[in-house]
């Protein structure tokens, strides 16, 4: 791992299962759901410039990540097919979000709930 963090090794796109699979330098293998990667989007149209202004996206539970493109050599930017391509995910956070996936599913699943929304497209 280098001083900045947690470095992939390799990044894995598997539309059929809708996760990015992510192998790090320190041996430590990762899965992400690609809805989870699309809520959780790093961008200010998901995340707001304020905690108390972040959205909460519905309707995705079938999508498909379509391209990744490097950012430098800290990150990835994300497009999806509902077009949404403003994200851009550090390594860092990709671990984050990997590690994290269940428990951050869980707590989406239930804030869509509580909204009488579905995840379902």
């Amino acid at each position: 791992m280098t001083g900045a963090g947690p470095w992939p090794e390799r990044l894995t796109f598997k539309a059929q299962a809708r996760t990015l699979d992510i192998r790090f330098d320190d041996g430590t293998d990762i899965s992400i759901p690609f809805e989870l990667l699309r809520v959780e989007s790093p961008s200010a149209e998901v995340q707001g410039h304020a905690a108390h202004q972040k959205k909460l996206i519905a309707g995705k539970a079938r999508v498909q990540v379509t391209a990744a493109e490097p950012v430098g050599r800290y990150a990835v930017r994300l497009v999806f097919d509902d077009g949404h391509a403003s994200g851009i995910y550090s390594w860092r956070y990709l671990r984050e979000l990997g590690e994290g996936a269940q428990t951050l599913m869980d707590a989406y699943d239930a804030r869509i709930r509580q909204a009488g929304l579905s995840r379902q497209p």
